[in-house]
């Protein structure tokens, strides 16, 4: 058995797929007498700069000569990566032996790399350190992913599936030619089995990428026989190659738990809290509020990008414990989904005339309330059972505004009621 690595060869603007040249990799060693036994594409921490959107590493597991898997990869990569873009900076990375043997010094680099800040220097440092071949282009940071890439199949317990079709490749860069309706239907047939595939209340096809790289559209879910299935009902322009990959997206591997006044940036955590300022609207259509924990507290945002989660957001009130979910960047939590534990549940409001029933006027600084036409008083205000929008449990963005590693909850293991999104 051989593992091969692969990381960064893409780019924003140009195009290029990691998953598309990993799948060219996967042919080229069956092409040579070699077996593919399992793909996997795994996302890495969400918060480094340095990335294309999912920032995904990927990793093949073969049966090739470790020896001839180098060369096989280097073939494939070196005329397709965007090293023209000066953010992109592939490498590939070749472990001999069985994934499941990798040093524990490689698994534990793969853990770090979806939740921490590493550096190449490091991933080469321990590559060599293992005995595996690496190969860097224009400073080759993408062996950072290549290597926790290796170590992936032992660092985490839990994976999905992603189905991806590729188009032919001279249309990347044109508009995808897709039959929406047949999306739409194919992503009705195979919920809750294959999720994330379309938001209804956007109207939006979210498996259908609009980078101009080689993806046609990718399904996700927890079947590998419905992503595939959903895949193949899809109508649209030739599909040039398919791979389905074993990945940890959907799993919230990136999160921590973690405590207000100990967070840090390029993180991810699981926060509990309670609200301690009421939701503002800002510029740009983002939604702000404060949470504390005893003395501490951090701002929380849901960005205008969250659509409908952020009247989610906004139905909030001081008091209110919660569990937040999301990435710290300077500062402040990104919101990806939030769970209300208590709500307050009362409100204090002018009072009613019990003799005529109008709204009772203030008398004037701490003098209470006066109906100015009976001349009844009150001294304070009335507490009334609160009209809330929201209930216990979890609230999360919608499938057009979620990242790939971020878990769904339709996806279930929760510990409340959840309150999933289509």
């Amino acid at each position: 058995m051989t593992v091969i690595g692969l990381d960064d060869t893409d780019s924003r603007e140009r195009g290029m797929c990691t998953t598309y040249l990993a799948t060219l990799v996967a042919d080229a060693v069956e092409a040579a007498g070699g077996r593919v036994r399992r793909r996997l594409l795994v996302r890495l921490n969400p918060a480094v700069k340095h990335k294309t959107r999912g920032n995904a590493a990927l990793a093949l597991h073969v049966e090739f000569p470790a020896e001839d898997a180098l060369a096989v990869a280097v073939s494939e990569l070196e005329p397709l990566a965007e090293t023209d873009d000066p953010r992109t900076s592939p490498g590939v990375v070749v472990a001999p032996g069985d994934p499941e043997d990798v040093p524990d010094a490689v698994a534990d680099f793969a853990r770090r790399g979806v939740r921490d800040i590493v550096d190449t220097e490091t991933a080469t440092a321990l590559a060599e350190e293992a005995g595996y071949e690496h190969r860097g282009w224009d400073g080759g940071r993408g062996r950072i992913g290549a290597l926790a890439a290796i170590g992936a199949w032992t660092a985490f317990d839990e994976w999905t599936y992603e189905h991806i079709s590729y188009r032919e490749f001279d249309r990347c860069g044109t508009a995808r030619d897709v039959d929406w309706d047949s999306v739409f239907e194919a992503a009705e047939a195979f919920y809750p089995e294959a999720w994330d595939t379309v938001d209804r209340e956007e109207g939006q096809a979210v498996c259908v990428p609009n980078a101009p790289g080689p993806i046609l559209h990718g399904v996700r879910g927890d079947d590998p026989e419905a992503v595939r299935n959903l895949a193949a009902r899809i109508e649209s322009e030739p599909v040039e190659r398919a791979a389905t990959f074993l990945t940890n997206q959907g799993t919230d591997v990136h999160l921590r738990d973690g405590e207000i006044g100990s967070l840090r940036d390029a993180a991810a955590y699981r926060v509990d809290g309670t609200v301690a300022s009421d939701p503002e609207t800002r510029r740009g259509g983002h939604v702000f509020f404060e949470l504390e924990d005893g003395d501490e507290s951090i701002a929380c945002v849901a960005f205008e990008p969250t659509k409908r989660f952020r009247d989610r957001v906004r139905a909030l009130r001081v008091g209110d414990d919660l569990t937040v979910c999301g990435e710290v960047t300077e500062g402040t939590l990104k919101l990806e989904k939030f769970a209300v534990r208590s709500l307050v549940r009362t409100e204090e409001v002018t009072p009613t005339c019990p003799d005529c029933g109008r709204s009772m006027k203030s008398a004037g600084r701490n003098q209470g309330y006066r109906c100015r036409d009976c001349g009844t008083s009150t001294p304070e205000k009335e507490t009334v059972r609160a009209d809330r929008e929201l209930e216990r449990g979890w609230y999360e963005v919608p499938p057009c505004a979620r990242r790939h590693i971020s878990k769904p909850l339709v996806r279930g293991g929760f510990d409340a009621p959840t309150h999933p999104e289509r």
